[in-house]
């Protein structure tokens, strides 16, 4: 089989890539990536070489340029997208170009091609936020709060509008709250981590007691290879780490893992429209691809705190550059820029 996988430089898709490369002989895969601030080659050096890897530089938000590159392929795994939340607040004109129209583009190349497989890879912030014990199932209404995740939820539905109406053989998976290695050092596990390393301090929003469901890596990319080899045109499924915790706790077990002082931990203004609680029910995995997540949090906490501790100059090449702006904007200089939102609003 040969995969067109869309934001293969990122943190999801590079780790993707590396998972099928080393469990699917006879898999090809081409990766299309735009590169930009988050999308790294650096993440895939240990492939580069594989016969059967192929990198392609390209916007998803350019027909002919995704119509040349994904000919051949049968089936797509669409990571690409802009993913932070804080940066669609501030800039939700990237986010709805890329999330929205990259997809419908891809939607309407793989369709003239014929493709077998489409599998748009989403989040569970569609969801919105949740009461306490109230977990989503799959049929759960959407009621997105960001831009980012609004985004998402249209990206969503235009998939699958394309199966309801084109009999296409598009499938979503909405797994929560990733971590692991090769992540962008913006997102919230490793910023924690990268930061603890350094003596800095951990900027943690509001009170710290927003709850996620923790997924390692590595058990999303199991999760999206039994989606793509035997899930169900035209469904949606979960993909959950079923480790529900709050962020103060998740950042109090870094801290402990790596013996830093809480004393570290800031709390800074909270984001506007921040969701309290997400959580997922992830029934169908289980009993239709007999998928369950197998790394527990506390387990990957060490993993990943390991990889970030052995992994100075990959973090010493992202943390330039627009790393540097991104930090100086959204924590150093936060209640500003804040300010400037209300602003707009108003």
């Amino acid at each position: 089989m040969k995969l067109f996988v869309t934001g293969g430089a990122g943190f999801i898709g590079s780790n993707f890539i590396r998972h099928v490369l080393s469990q699917k002989q006879g898999h090809k895969i081409v990766n299309y990536d735009k590169l930009t601030y988050a999308g790294n080659l650096a993440n895939l050096e240990d492939v580069a070489a594989d016969p059967n890897y192929t990198f392609v530089k390209g916007d998803i938000c350019d027909a002919a340029s995704v119509e040349a590159a994904m000919a051949g392929a049968d089936a797509v795994v669409h990571f690409a997208a802009e993913s932070h939340v804080d940066r669609s607040i501030y800039e939700p004109a990237p986010v709805v170009q890329t999330n929205i129209t990259g997809t419908f583009i891809l939607l309407q190349v793989a369709r003239r091609l014929g493709l077998q497989r489409f599998v748009h890879v989403s989040t569970d912030e569609v969801y919105g936020d949740l009461p306490a014990s109230v977990f989503s199932a799959e049929d759960f209404p959407l009621k997105p709060s960001s831009p980012y995740s609004a985004s998402k939820a249209s990206a969503d539905l235009l998939v699958l509008s394309y199966c309801r109406t084109y009999n296409f053989p598009g499938i979503i998976t909405r797994s929560s709250n990733n971590y692991g290695p090769y992540q962008f050092p913006e997102k919230f596990l490793p910023l924690m981590i990268t930061n603890a390393l350094d003596d800095k301090p951990l900027p943690i929003y509001g009170d710290g007691l927003q709850q996620r469901d923790w997924l390692h890596v590595e058990d999303n990319c199991r999760g999206i290879m039994a989606v793509l080899d035997r899930g169900r045109a035209g469904e949606v499924y979960n993909i959950g780490g079923l480790d529900i915790e709050d962020n103060l706790t998740v950042v109090r077990a870094i801290l402990r893992l790596m013996e830093k002082p809480e004393s570290l931990i800031s709390y800074v203004k909270d984001r506007p429209g921040h969701d309290r609680r997400y959580a997922l029910r992830c029934d169908k995995m289980k009993t239709e691809l007999g998928w369950v997540p197998q790394m527990p949090l506390e387990e990957g906490l060490k993993l990943t705190i390991q990889w970030y501790k052995g992994h100075s100059k990959w973090l010493d090449g992202v943390r330039l550059g627009e790393y540097r702006s991104f930090y100086e904007k959204y924590y150093e200089d936060r209640d500003v820029s804040l300010s400037k939102i209300a602003l707009r609003a108003n």
